[in-house]
């Protein structure tokens, strides 16, 4: 018998989690075993293929160039298993199982939690984990079943459905509003003081919405968190951006120039091929497009329709 013909999908399993974490320490965390199973099996795969799989170096570890080349082998053996799990999956008569959605902080805690329990109640066997992720998580490195993010992920072996688009405003609290005055015209927000994202740890550039409608704008408060600056705002701290989708009547923020000032983004479900007909992917994804195909917030003009008017800050106002 040869060698090759020992080859365990464990192994396999073993040296894609170590692929796309990058270290032993992450692979093991990721398959949830402990690191020195995730060593033992790369040297049993490395030694039934007579191949060193990975360089190992002081940062973690790097697929070597063999690796590389088996690395799209490998990704295609994982996708006939996940496709076997799948038709071999017995159908109930309902639909369940793990879909593990991710998307962004703000969009997850404002707008979708508090709407899945119409998903839960349609299909009681499904259990979804929402992910917030202030990055690009790839569901074709199996990070996620489905991804909703405010762009179109780049990489192959991937669906992507533009699902809605949504505008953002400018909100302050009227007691900041009081006491440094209301805006009547964009010229006016020169003077103003505004509440955004850090900008050095901006993960994704599609956050950068305030660059948008503002050059050099005097940002006073800082925070990864879009729940986090709204929450200064409503505190007094300045303007700041927000979604539609992220202000409800019930905040205590007031609309600034809402009829001249905003932007908008795209809206994108993003789940991998081999996924895409799984009955309960499908469930998840069918649910998440009625919900925003019918709610008028997600269903904001494109930017050809409007133009959102950007306004140059004085020189030395904005902090970097």
């Amino acid at each position: 018998m040869h060698a090759f013909d020992l080859l365990d999908w464990d192994d396999i399993k073993v040296f894609l989690a170590a692929a796309r974490a990058g270290s032993l320490a992450g692979a093991a965390k990721r398959l949830r075993v402990d690191q020195s199973t995730v060593s033992r099996r790369l040297a049993h795969l490395e030694s039934t293929l007579g191949l060193a799989l990975f360089e190992r170096l002081p940062s973690g570890l790097r697929p070597s160039d063999s690796g590389s080349r088996l690395l799209c082998h490998a990704e295609r053996v994982e996708s006939a298993v996940i496709g076997m799990r799948e038709e071999a999956t017995p159908d109930a008569g309902g639909i369940g199982g793990r879909v593990r959605l991710a998307t962004m902080e703000g969009i997850a805690s404002l707008y979708l939690a508090e709407r899945l329990g119409a998903l839960r109640e349609a299909n009681p066997d499904l259990r979804v984990e929402l992910v917030t992720s202030s990055q690009t998580v790839y569901v074709n490195r199996r990070e996620a079943d489905l991804f909703l993010s405010f762009f179109k992920p780049p990489g192959q072996g991937l669906v992507s459905e533009r699902v809605g688009r949504f505008r953002l405003g400018l909100y302050a609290a009227p007691g900041y509003l009081a006491g440094n005055g209301v805006p009547r015209a964009p010229e006016d927000l020169r003077r103003h003081s505004f509440v955004s994202y850090i900008d050095d740890l901006i993960q994704v550039d599609c956050v950068r919405w305030l660059d948008d409608l503002l050059d050099g704008p005097r940002v006073v408060f800082c925070s990864t968190s879009m729940i986090v600056q709204k929450n200064a705002a409503a505190g007094g701290l300045g303007i700041v951006l927000l979604p539609s989708f992220a202000v409800g009547p019930r905040d205590d923020l007031v609309p600034v120039l809402h009829d001249v000032v905003s932007t908008s983004r795209e809206l994108w479900l993003n789940v991998h091929t081999d996924l895409q007909y799984a009955p309960r992917i499908r469930a998840v994804a069918g649910f998440l497009k009625a919900l925003f195909g019918a709610d008028p917030i997600f269903q904001a003009p494109s930017p050809h329709a409007r133009t959102p008017c950007r306004i140059a800050s004085q020189a030395g106002e904005g902090l970097h």
